[in-house]
């Protein structure tokens, strides 16, 4: 077995942790990203994490800690119930401090750290692609010694050819397995025209998060509740097990109602039967 087998082989074990029996197959973790609710959590930081709660989620991926210290946050996380094994960081944040960004991941029990975006001085070329994906290795081995692990987030660019490749492509392909992880955006990658399950297939095992996100599809794309739009996530989740998930976030860029989103979200994906991985 070669490395990249055997780190798919230990991240297809991971998913069997968020599922339930019973009548098919279902999602028993569903965790939200935080970003769907910044507007809340700047208002009431600590009500709203206790609402998502009673919402019944139970994991939760933040995009910021509205000027909380690192072990305030890991205070009203256990509060709650609420586990936060993933966090957005920005790219200029992990350039500048890289030790102190992993030294608060670990106060607040962060399992990953994830890039979510990259700016056009970033992947201008295809060199430039390459040099970010000998950057992530370099930041996903500091991370291994850290015991965080280093991930990417992708948006609908990344698969637009550059000199006759796609960027994401390049990115899995020279990124090491066993340093820098996946976290697939399913309306993103949807909107670019991509199959996620293509995906799961070429490179199985690298996609350890998955952003569950909808929309109506062409020609706006606009983001709707989970369940509400055109992606169909039963086709997808149910290949889990091959792509290597391990937690499930929903999310929406601009929900009208926040928590109202939150809600249809979390019961929609609670009810959803899945088929055997």
């Amino acid at each position: 077995m070669d490395r990249r087998s055997f780190i798919g082989g230990l991240a297809a074990l991971g998913t069997l942790r968020g599922l339930r029996g019973g009548v098919g197959l279902h999602l028993d973790t569903i965790g939200i990203q935080l970003y769907s609710v910044r507007r809340e959590l700047a208002r009431d930081f600590e009500g709203t994490l206790a609402s998502l709660a009673s919402i019944g989620y139970q994991e939760v991926e933040f995009a910021g800690y509205f000027d909380r210290k690192p072990d305030e946050v890991k205070t009203i996380l256990g509060r709650h119930g609420l586990a936060a094994p993933s966090a957005h960081v920005p790219i200029e944040t992990v350039r500048q401090d890289w030790p102190r960004t992993l030294e608060i991941a670990g106060i607040i029990g962060h399992r990953y750290v994830v890039i979510p975006w990259l700016a056009d001085e970033d992947r201008r070329t295809v060199d430039d692609v390459r040099r970010r994906a000998a950057e992530f290795n370099r930041l996903g081995e500091a991370a291994k010694r850290a015991g965080v692990r280093f991930a990417y987030h992708n948006h609908d660019f990344e698969f637009t050819p550059l000199d006759g490749r796609i960027p994401y492509d390049v990115l899995l392909a020279e990124t090491d397995p066993a340093n820098v992880a996946f976290e697939l955006d399913l309306m993103w990658i949807t909107k670019a025209g991509q199959d996620p399950l293509r995906y799961f297939g070429r490179y199985p095992g690298r996609f350890e998060m998955v952003h569950v996100k909808d929309s109506t599809g062409a020609p706006d794309y606009r983001h709707v509740d989970v369940g509400q739009g055109t992606i169909d996530f039963r086709r997808i989740l149910t290949r889990r097990r091959q792509a290597g998930i391990r937690h499930f976030f929903v999310e929406h860029d601009d929900p009208a109602d926040p928590l109202g989103f939150a809600r249809a979200s979390y019961q929609y994906l609670k009810r959803l039967e899945l088929g055997k991985p």
